[in-house]
């Protein structure tokens, strides 16, 4: 007890009032408080960088789901509309053939008709031997068959123009409708993609804020790209149309569809692995950091110890 009395008087002397355990227990409290500051502050970027990315993906593929929805009705309304086509095209050609076999049945029956008044008339001309009347008959006969036959390819004539210029005014209103159907889908879905882009540069402004300008130059010629693509596919849209080549549209529009998805998964796969190197390189150099804090405090730490 004396001794122990004696050793606290002498520290008390010699430290002062703070003792070597006290002042121990201080210094690594400190280190374990700024050790936690760090790491907090580091797991908060870390935090708010996965938010980011969270909602770059969550962006990304709510426009390709949309751009799919979009080019999926466009296929179904040009396959319905090409299933229309064909079935008024066929339409058409019976309505030809059945007005091919009503005139074909008619010629029969003036033809029969024809032979019953030629056979009528021979045996009237053997009955009556008389010559002069005969060829009177004849003559008036064959004027008033070839009025007849006249008669009626002027009837067929007219019948057929008629025919043909309604089938082509149906033609004309059926692809204005159509037409206008698409631009008022095409504005539809223009207005719900601008609505929803605002929205979302909206959302992300409050986000780009603490973002470095690396991040915001990425998603500014991302933006550009998608918007260069969208404006591309609708010039090659309108051409399409021009032309109206429904089955080699189709085939390009797959190669198309193929080549933008093969090119964003890659975009994809790049830049997920450009923030894989990135992020192992921020681990790498706040380990060192780390490291070298580690080895500062052990210095001075050390070299308190020695001069104490």
């Amino acid at each position: 007890q004396l001794a122990r009395k004696f050793f606290y008087l002498w520290a008390k002397m010699t430290f002062g009032q703070v003792l070597p355990s006290k002042a121990r227990c201080f210094y690594d409290q400190k280190i374990l408080q700024k050790t936690f500051g760090e790491w907090k502050e580091q797991w908060t970027v870390c935090r708010e960088k996965k938010l980011s990315l969270r909602a770059d993906n969550h962006y990304r593929h709510l426009l390709l789901s949309l751009i799919f929805k979009a080019w999926r009705g466009y296929v179904c309304q040009q396959r319905g509309k090409r299933n229309k086509y064909y079935v008024a095209e066929s339409h058409a050609k019976r309505q030809t053939l059945l007005r091919t076999w009503r005139h074909w049945l008619d010629y029969v029956g003036v033809q029969r008709t024809k032979r019953g008044m030629q056979s009528v008339a021979l045996a009237f001309r053997e009955r009556s031997c008389l010559r002069i009347s005969w060829v009177v008959w004849r003559r008036q006969q064959d004027q008033k068959c070839s009025g007849h036959k006249m008669n009626i390819l002027a009837l067929q004539h007219w019948a057929q123009s008629l025919q043909f210029q309604a089938w082509l005014q149906w033609r004309e209103l059926y692809l204005y409708t159509q037409s206008e159907r698409q631009k008022d889908t095409r504005a539809v879905t223009h207005q719900q993609h601008w609505e929803l882009r605002r929205c979302v540069g909206a959302w992300l402004g409050y986000l780009n804020l603490h973002r470095v300008k690396k991040r915001q130059n990425e998603l500014a010629q991302e933006f550009h790209r998608s918007r260069t693509l969208r404006r591309c596919f609708s010039d090659w849209q309108l051409s399409w149309e021009c032309r109206r080549r429904m089955h080699a549209h189709q085939r390009d529009l797959e190669k198309q569809a193929a080549r933008i998805a093969l090119w964003r998964v890659f975009a994809r796969w790049k830049h997920y692995v450009d923030l894989c190197v990135e992020e192992a390189q921020q681990c790498e150099l706040a380990e060192k950091h780390y490291k070298c804090h580690l080895l500062v405090l052990q210095k001075y730490w050390n070299h308190w110890r020695s001069r104490l």
